[in-house]
């Protein structure tokens, strides 16, 4: 369908009256923008598909990357350029008198993020597709994402970000593999077999139901997955009829928004449901799939390895304890060689005070059996302190887990996986000497530094085609795929055309953006300011 223009003009045209059943003069750019998105998914599937058979008939690692945040920002055009058919469609539409960028317009940003957190987890995404890696994304579907900035007489205005309003052209809903999480409730002991058992009893139950949409790789056929987990009631309802209303609004609420207010405790504990609501249904659907293709739980780290971007996913490390004591029957030794051989951590702020934690009186009552394991590898890592810093009361405090009523996110990813990064050399470096220091002289061998990346065809090709055009003209478009050649730029710094063109595509691009000023905030600003 996207083999040449004309090929592309006339299933265009078919698809969008069969889809709407008017004509194509009573279409909308609306509808022009479901109707190329779904042709797009479709022409996918088949690779999806297949990268999905590959990744599951191959015995090399699957890589899960779970973060709180996805910043994926409009996928049309993007989607496009990585597929190498973003010619023949704008060319194709212009036609057909549709004007590509009005349909980009239709598209809203997927409200699954806000700042660096969410950049990164894209961009990685984008590029473990682009290298044919099997890599995975886990995050929660948020109905209303942050939310919608409105400037009113000078002043900001907070309205829910509606990007869920006509649906998701990209998402496909898989309800046959949902899963169950559980809150609250009391943990039943009992003895089987000679071995200690828990059973979690009198529980509200939380249904997760995964929406998958296609990662599409730069010029390869390579189609990973971006799982996003959406919370919904239960069939095992509470038993209490007056109590359904409030818990199908609660159980609605933890895909709601992205970072809800925890001013307060009812804030806290929302964004605590949420947190292990992504990780329970994560880990759940990973050892599932696990399960499927090999037999011994035994070996699972020499195939999976789960990374957690920042603290907000690290309760993966008990639950993961949890899942393989409880419902696959190994011992805690066993279970924790495998957990802090699976996961990974990435750290992303360098301020101690801005570090997660958690204090007992909320957490314990709503997640139970994960405070019972999060309490056993204290127990057990303190030993190990004390073994080495023998009456040193003072450092085992600062080093230990839970402290002073409050659970620490990160000193728990500390001791629970196999490496810890920062983000820059000079961030690694504080972690190292300042914020982590003990951690680091304990645990040597498990930090490294991997220095924040960005996916250059996004944030260049995509959000800048003049300058893209000039950098092709200059040195050739080989630097597409092979970022590096980008420095034979420098051979032409002292370049007067160069530089002349650089700033005329500047201006350019400044003008723009104070037109949309003027059109968003009716402000008019002077395009030959300095833009910052």
């Amino acid at each position: 369908m996207f083999s040449n223009k004309e090929s592309f003009k006339r299933y265009f045209l078919q698809r969008l009256e069969m889809t709407y059943g008017k004509t194509f003069e009573d279409t909308t750019s609306s509808d022009h923008f479901q109707t190329l998105g779904h042709m797009i998914r479709e022409y996918v599937s088949s690779n999806w598909i297949q990268t999905n058979e590959q990744s599951r008939n191959n015995n090399g690692k699957q890589v899960y990357y779970l973060s709180i945040e996805f910043l994926l920002g409009r996928l049309l055009h993007n989607n496009l350029i990585n597929l190498g058919i973003d010619q023949v469609v704008i060319e194709g539409l212009k036609d057909l008198g549709i004007d590509f960028f009005e349909v980009e317009d239709m598209e809203h940003d997927a409200g699954l993020g806000n700042g660096g957190l969410g950049r990164l987890a894209a961009c990685f995404l984008d590029s473990l597709a682009t290298l044919d890696l099997p890599g995975h994304g886990c995050g929660i579907r948020y109905k209303h994402g942050l939310f919608e900035q409105r400037i009113v007489d000078g002043y900001q205005l907070e309205l829910p970000e509606q990007w869920l309003k006509q649906g998701q052209v990209w998402e496909v809903r898989k309800e046959d593999l949902a899963v169950d999480i559980y809150f609250w409730g009391n943990i039943d002991m009992y003895e089987k077999n000679g071995k200690l058992q828990f059973r979690h009893l009198n529980a509200e139950t939380v249904t997760a139901v995964p929406h998958d949409v296609p990662v599409i790789g730069y010029h390869t056929t390579t189609v990973n997955t971006l799982r996003l987990w959406n919370a919904e009631p239960s069939s095992l309802i509470a038993k209490d009829v007056k109590d359904i209303m409030r818990y199908k609004r609660e159980t609605e609420s933890i895909s709601g928004f992205l970072y809800p207010d925890d001013s307060n405790d009812e804030g806290k504990i929302l964004r605590l449901k949420q947190q292990y609501f992504l990780v329970s249904a994560s880990l759940q659907s990973i050892i599932r799939n696990y399960k499927q293709q090999y037999k011994n739980i035994s070996e699972m780290h020499h195939y999976i390895s789960i990374h957690v971007n920042d603290t907000h996913p690290v309760l993966a490390i008990p639950e993961l304890m949890r899942i393989l004591m409880d419902e696959e029957g190994l011992g805690w030794d066993e279970a924790w060689e495998i957990t802090t051989n699976t996961i990974s951590y990435t750290n992303h702020t360098t301020l101690s005070e801005a570090l997660e934690q958690w204090p007992i009186y909320i957490f314990q009552p709503l997640l139970p059996r994960i405070y019972m394991i999060i309490d056993e590898i204290n127990e057990r890592f303190c030993m190990k302190l004390w073994k080495k810093y023998p009456g040193d009361f003072l450092k085992i405090e600062k080093m230990a887990i839970i402290a002073h009523g409050m659970i620490k996110m990160a000193h728990l990813a500390l001791v629970g996986s196999y490496s810890v990064n920062g983000v820059a050399e000079i961030h690694t470096e504080i972690l190292k000497k300042r914020e982590m220091a003990n951690f680091y002289a304990f645990y040597p061998e498990k930090f490294n530094n991997k220095t924040n990346g960005i996916t250059h065809r996004r944030w260049l090709i995509k959000a800048n085609p003049k300058l893209t055009n000039l950098i092709s003209n200059i040195i050739g478009d080989k630097w597409v795929d092979q970022p590096e050649s980008l420095r034979e730029l420098l051979n032409y710094q002292e370049d007067a055309s160069l530089q002349e063109n650089l700033a005329a595509i500047k201006q350019s691009n400044k003008e723009r953006l104070a037109k949309i000023i003027k059109e968003k905030n009716g402000i008019l600003v002077d395009p030959s300011s300095i833009f910052d």
